[in-house]
């Protein structure tokens, strides 16, 4: 891969998982395709910042630093994930057959099923942040990492089934390669905050080990619903696997 097409591609991971204003359109189809491979530290950076308003607000208590941490990540994502998790507990919950679902997917309204899974993870994660304390603002990078490898790799190994063009279509032709790509950088980015902030490698294994879990059950129950993946069922297994991750590290900080 050409420095041109690396940069292109990390450009474009910006401009499909936030709102920052990177621009760069028109960008290619091989350009998207690779954006793929640079998920995870797109993602560390996104919880990087988080951090940093978590570290700046614990004055205010654990709990609210945290869920401004959270807020601050739903405005650069534009809630993006967050909706692929509503718009698929909407579709699993409250349809029983293929074509239902496909419509409840292309419902831009919120129903019940939706609206208690954002309540869940919003609470969760923030409930989960809260007690990490200090810990936070290096989980917050180490699961922005570790929560979009799973989804590059259903891209790679699962069906795509969206029944027309939505936004992630030409992600969808990330195959093994990217994939391998994204691990190694949220591998980096777990070594970094191993080297710079003294965790516990058994803790940074836990996340991993919860991530690839969360990653493989989803992708069952996907195929075995729907035949395969939407871009909203990526978004849901980003959002699983955060909270699992941020558990992960809850429970082995006791």
């Amino acid at each position: 891969m050409s420095a041109r097409l690396a940069l292109r591609s990390l450009r474009a991971a910006f401009v499909f998982l936030t709102r920052l204003p990177v621009g760069g359109f028109p960008y290619l189809d091989d350009e998207w395709r690779w954006s793929a491979a640079y998920f995870p530290l797109v993602g560390a950076v996104l919880g990087a910042v988080a951090g940093c308003v978590d570290r700046a607000l614990l004055p205010l208590g654990e709990l609210a630093a945290a869920l401004f941490a959270i807020g601050a990540s739903l405005l650069l994502t534009g809630a993006f994930h967050e909706d692929g998790l509503a718009d698929t507990s909407d579709a699993l919950g409250g349809a029983f057959d293929r074509e239902k679902m496909l419509t409840i997917l292309k419902d831009s309204r919120v129903g019940t099923f939706g609206a208690c899974a954002l309540v869940l993870s919003i609470a969760g994660r923030a409930a989960l942040l809260a007690r990490l304390g200090h810990d936070a603002p290096w989980a917050l990078a180490l699961v922005g990492a570790t929560a979009r490898v799973g989804p590059v790799w259903q891209i790679a190994a699962v069906p795509y089934v969206a029944s027309e063009p939505s936004k992630s279509r030409g992600v969808a032709a990330a195959r093994s390669a990217q994939a391998g790509i994204a691990t190694a950088w949220a591998l980096s980015v777990a070594f970094a905050v191993v080297v710079t902030m003294d965790a516990a490698p058994s803790r940074i294994a836990a996340v991993f080990a919860v991530s690839t879990v969360v990653t493989v059950f989803t992708a069952w129950r996907y195929v075995r619903r729907l035949g395969g993946i939407t871009g909203d069922f990526l978004g849901a297994t980003e959002q699983l696997c955060e909270l699992a991750a941020f558990a992960a590290l809850a429970w082995s900080r006791a």
